[in-house]
């Protein structure tokens, strides 16, 4: 999106994005702490907006800086996560609207299967294109679905996945992807259209419309 402040801090209906994500996240009774990854240079903003904000006061959250890439940044923030965890939830700052149930049934899939996603099936015909623009094939839509988050993990599994991408250098694009990678299964559970990610100037107009409509909390 860019501009300053970064799109995370940006007002969604009078209420800084960020911490709108953060009261989904403490909706569910089973997140028992947060851990935010923020960049280096909004550490203090960040810090004194959480401080000053009323519905955190009796919230348990730290902060820990993040790295150059989202997959570090995760890393980053696993090893902020205490060694009697047994579950860690992996969630976009820029997704506000994550049920409290969506939340839940993730959690309650992970302690079952060791990892779980939410997901969409595709809607629309997804073609693989070609550094040219060239079409190179149409894989079935059938097997297709789009990936969100909250992404729920053992916290063995997840650290340990981590880490071996970190010593094979390799970069993938969500958690869940590591975990695939490590060569375990990953459980995918029925999403939500309204757990939208905040990506362009237009979804943050998209996401004050779902809130004007009483379409999310």
């Amino acid at each position: 999106m860019g501009g300053d402040p970064s799109k995370t801090y940006l007002p969604v209906a009078g209420r800084p994005l960020v911490l709108r994500t953060l009261d989904r996240m403490f909706s569910s009774t089973l997140i028992e702490r947060v851990i935010l990854v923020v960049g280096v240079t909004d550490l203090d903003h960040c810090a004194a907006m959480l401080r000053s904000d009323p519905a955190l006061q009796n919230r348990s959250w730290i902060l820990q800086t993040g790295g150059a890439t989202r997959q570090q940044s995760a890393r980053r923030g696993l090893e902020k996560i205490a060694l009697d965890t047994n579950l860690v939830v992996i969630h976009d700052g820029a997704r506000p609207f994550a049920s409290t149930e969506l939340i839940d049934r993730c959690i309650d899939a992970a302690a079952i299967h060791g990892a779980a996603v939410p997901g969409l099936p595709a809607r629309n015909t997804i073609k693989v294109v070609s550094g040219e623009h060239w079409i190179e094939s149409t894989p079935n839509r059938n097997k297709l679905w789009e990936i969100q988050t909250p992404q729920v993990f053992q916290r063995e599994l997840i650290v340990a996945a981590h880490e071996q991408a970190a010593r094979e250098d390799a970069e993938f694009t969500d958690d869940a992807m590591v975990v695939e990678q490590f060569g375990k299964p990953v459980f995918v559970v029925q999403g939500e259209p309204t757990n939208i990610k905040i990506t362009v100037p237009e979804d943050l107009w998209f996401a004050e419309t779902l809130i004007r409509q009483g379409r999310v909390p």
